[in-house]
């Protein structure tokens, strides 16, 4: 049997974390796996914290690269899988067991998304359930439900087809980044599949909470434009402004995102029609679950604003 700690590597993703950071190195270190660090100029002992660690590697980054962050650990990774995690969570070694068998394979399959856990209580995150209901046709014989995008600390990645993309643009910083990077998995041809026997548990942290709802507004509007068809971008920009809540956050947004106009149409670059269509399927959920919100006489933004799971 292939020793685990030689096919994979765990890449930590942190900013700000010390409080947590001791439970999840602990988790972590069960593992028995390699670990490469990445801290995003952390200023609260972040870094002490992970240096302590002799199973660490860390690569320490002079200011906060967002998601981009992960680029630098998959590069220090000398296994053909890595395993994504964030400082608030951990991962279950059965799973990483099945997601490596998984990856081994499937030659086409670039990624598998865990189930996610919430809680000492391991409450069922729902994202995890939207994924499960994926209504994407699996056409490839590979296990899992089909997914075209992800959630990134849980994730399971084929370094060569990260790498063949570029990882993640380091223009998106945080918030819904992962359509940056699935879009162009989707474009040469990798998989995604979401497997409900891979598990990380997640114990969600307070310490960078509330301070993002503009970037991912603004990320999935920049990720619209870039990758879909006009036809398509025009519609998911109106879905995303009527269904976010009519405050600052949604100005802020719409304003950035006018801002790098010039950076977008500089690069963009629509996806093929197959995988629009799925795109389009994924979305017509969205625009269900917006209108069952309305019904409902729920506020806006209580329907799904941007995708997080299986678009």
């Amino acid at each position: 049997m292939t020793d685990l700690a030689e096919r994979l590597t765990v890449v930590l993703l942190t900013h700000d974390c010390a409080p947590w950071l001791p439970h999840t190195l602990d988790r972590l270190a069960d593992l028995g796996l390699p670990v490469v660090a990445v801290d995003n100029a952390s200023a609260d002992g972040t870094r002490e914290l992970l240096a302590a660690r002799p199973f660490v590697q860390l690569r320490a980054l002079p200011t906060n690269t967002g998601a981009a962050g992960r680029n630098e650990g998959v590069r220090a990774a000398l296994t053909p899988y890595v395993v994504f995690c964030d400082d608030d969570g951990w991962w279950e070694r059965a799973g990483l067991e099945l997601a490596v068998a998984l990856l081994d394979a499937h030659p086409r399959l670039a990624l598998v998304n865990a189930r996610i856990v919430v809680g000492e209580e391991c409450a069922p995150d729902p994202i995890s359930a939207e994924m499960a209901d994926s209504p994407l046709p699996e056409t490839d014989g590979v296990p899992g439900t089909v997914l075209y995008s992800f959630m990134g600390g849980a994730s399971v990645v084929r370094v060569a087809a990260y790498e063949q993309v570029g990882g993640y643009a380091p223009a998106f910083f945080i918030g819904g980044e992962e359509e940056t990077l699935a879009h162009p998995l989707l474009r040469e041809g990798w998989l995604m599949r979401y497997v409900d026997d891979v598990v990380m548990h997640h114990h969600p942290s307070l310490a960078n909470f509330g301070r993002i709802r503009h970037l991912g507004i603004r990320n999935t509007l920049w990720n619209a434009w870039l990758h879909r068809p006009r036809r398509s971008a025009l519609r998911w920009t109106a879905f995303v402004l009527r269904s976010s809540p009519r405050d600052v956050e949604l100005v802020r947004a719409v304003l950035l995102a006018l801002r790098g106009v010039p950076w977008v149409l500089a690069r963009r670059r629509p996806l093929p029609a197959d995988v629009d269509a799925g795109l389009r399927v994924l979305e017509e959920r969205r625009f269900a679950a917006r209108d069952a919100a309305r019904l409902a006489g729920l506020p806006a933004g209580s329907a799904p604003k941007y995708p997080v799971a299986a678009s």
